[in-house]
């Protein structure tokens, strides 16, 4: 499990977040919430090791993140950033591009490598793009390539920094419903979203950042039944009971 213990994230004289404490159990789908600038991507970048941070520790199953190299720290955690450059290769290579901190030098794929691959494009529903080159495909595309090839990875820890960008509604949930699968592993799942509906109809713990922390976290209801999300975005939703469960809705 990935652990931040009063985690300062930022820039050197340019603090974006400060005395964040916060855990990724297993198992769980965690959501990250916040106005623009807030600090989420800082966050899930300083965790990953990816920027310095500027205090406190990160720890990696209760060892600190710095004393790992980077290929055992990217065995243990993936990460869609909010965007990529495309380079001109087919899906399925990019897709075998999860595997690389699996691989020694030179780099060759095993039978294994690419099942995993091949599995990953089809559990997004990419596998006909497999052929195509990067390039020609769309954004929604593209960005169930980059899923898969976070899915190939194979990781304990698994951040997807607004990942369904680009994405259909129809898309979008299906995005939700990976990552529910995902958590049904026994992974922990890490989630950037910008719309407050989608984030509480999906999380089984929001965290909300605002003013340069760490605001609110609680289970969705909590944080709704607060009144923190209104102070935080301005908004005001509603909420319906459905046999699915809680949905919410902007009023």
């Amino acid at each position: 499990m990935i652990a931040l213990n009063h985690l300062t994230a930022g820039y050197p004289g340019r603090p974006v977040l400060s005395d964040v404490t916060l855990s990724f159990p297993p198992g769980e789908i965690l959501v990250l919430a916040g106005p623009n600038g807030c600090g989420k991507s800082t966050l899930i970048r300083t965790a990953l090791c990816l920027q310095p941070r500027l205090g406190g520790e990160i720890l990696y199953d209760g060892v600190p993140a710095e004393t790992l190299p980077p290929r055992k720290l990217a065995q243990r955690a993936a990460y869609l950033a909010q965007s990529r450059q495309v380079p001109n290769i087919t899906a399925g290579r990019m897709v075998l591009h999860g595997r690389f901190p699996y691989l020694s030098y030179p780099r060759r794929y095993s039978p294994r490598d690419r099942e995993i691959a091949r599995q990953a494009l089809a559990r997004v529903d990419g596998a006909e793009l497999a052929p195509r080159p990067m390039p020609q495909l769309s954004g929604g595309q593209r960005q169930k390539v980059y899923l898969a090839m976070v899915l190939a990875q194979d990781t304990q820890t698994v951040f997807l920094d607004e990942p369904t960008t680009y994405l259909d509604p129809r898309h979008q949930l299906e995005v939700m419903e990976t990552a529910r699968w995902l958590a049904g592993q026994g992974k922990a799942v890490v989630l950037v979203l910008h719309d407050l509906c989608l984030a509480l109809r999906t999380a089984d713990r929001l965290a909300l950042l605002d003013r340069g922390g760490l605001v609110y976290l609680d289970t969705p209801e909590a944080v709704f039944s607060s009144g923190t999300l209104a102070q935080v975005f301005g908004v005001r939703l509603g909420r319906i009971d459905t046999p699915e469960g809680p949905r919410y809705f902007y009023q």
